[in-house]
Formats: structure tokens, sequence, C-alpha cells
């Protein structure tokens, strides 16, 4: 199976074409600036040098940063629409998760940066939004990963937390088409190509409701 993977949850991003689960091409935008607009010409890059025949793209959906997800989601969309092919969403805990496979007899955290003094946090049954100052009890021996992961470590262990800092902290194109691969089967639940926003929308509708529209 080939697969496009793409992983952009922190701004920049990462992508690799895959063949048998080996990257046959590869490239990557260390920019969240004009990520955008870059990201086409590098998947036209990697489709030239690996061949046009695609059998699925994965893509990281979230949770991460509003504009790395949306270009990294975006483009998948448009290829998988221009190749006629499924696109599937992997979350940023399921492609780390992956990597750290062989990990045993520790609880997988995995924490992502989120605004205002909070972290996103998935203690293995999805994500939620916590306070760093708040963060709940771990049930025993943890591990923690995702690229909030060294203030989550610190806050565990300074309450006497059996903590493990795993150095697991973006996820990599060649577990993204790992996971898309087993989705695709049906080894997973299905997950859309769409973000994946943890906290409510902020925008509001208006108390009053919406103005009509102009005559």
């Amino acid at each position: 199976m080939r697969i496009l993977a793409l992983s952009s949850p922190y701004g920049g991003c990462e992508a690799a074409i895959l063949a048998g689960g080996a990257p046959v091409a590869a490239g990557r935008i260390a920019e969240e600036l004009g990520l955008a607009g870059a990201l086409p010409g590098l998947i036209e890059r990697l489709l030239d040098r690996a061949g046009r025949a695609l059998d699925l793209i994965g893509v990281v959906v979230g949770p991460g940063s509003f504009t790395g997800l949306r270009a990294g989601i975006s483009v998948a969309a448009g290829i998988g629409l221009a190749l006629d092919v499924p696109v599937i969403g992997v979350t940023v805990a399921e492609a780390l998760a992956a990597e750290l496979s062989a990990l045993v007899g520790r609880t997988l955290w995995t924490a992502v940066t989120a605004r205002r003094g909070r972290v996103f946090l998935d203690m293995g049954d999805g994500f939620g939004g916590y306070p760093t100052d708040a963060l709940p009890p771990a049930p025993g021996r943890v591990a923690v990963c995702g690229n909030a992961a060294n203030l989550v470590a610190a806050t565990l262990a300074a309450r006497g937390t059996d903590v493990l800092l795993t150095t697991a902290r973006t996820p990599k194109p060649v577990h993204v088409a790992e996971i898309a691969a087993l989705r695709h089967a049906g080894g997973l639940p299905p997950l859309p190509a769409e973000p994946l926003y943890v906290d409510a929308p902020e925008a509001r509708l208006p108390a009053g409701g919406l103005r009509a529209p102009p005559v």
C-alpha cells in the first residue's frame, strides 16, 4: 500500500510517501508562516519523486496549531479529491502511541500545548483541556509524550508521581501512515479528516440574534 502521510500539528509540516511501510520520498517545512502556500509545492515534489499512484492519505487532525492543522488537512483533502483516494484522520495521541508501542507497565499520557496556560491531555480516553496548575492525578506509573511533555512530566514528578518523560514529541509520518492504514482496514473507529477541536468554539452569536440581511 502506498500512503501519503502529513503531520502538521504544531505549525510546520513533515510529509512522506510510504510504500510497504517504508518512506520512498520525504520532506519537511519548519516554519508555520506561509505553510499553507508552501505545502502544496512540497507535496508536488514528493509525488514527482515517488510517483502519483496513491492508495491512501493519512493526516494528523489534532489537537494542535489551528494554522498547521488547517493547512495539512486542506492539502490532504485536495489531493485526495484530485487522485480519488481516501483521506483518513489520525490524532496526535494515536501517532505518538504507535511510536511508543514497545512501552510497557505505564499509562501513556499525550500532552499538547494549548492557549492561556493550559494543556490538552489525552490519558488514554480522548483529549481534555486542563490548566497546567490543575492537572488530574495520575493512576500509578505514567509516561508522557507530546510537545507539552516536559511541563506535564515536571508537574507530575513534583507531586511524587512515578513518571517517565519520553522523547516522542511530534507525530512522524511513518506512524501517521501506520494508524491511517489500520483505520482504513477497520482496525480503528472511523475518524474524518477534520480538525479535532477540544475546546468549544469561542465565537458566540449576538444575544439578540443575527441582524436581518440588507434589502
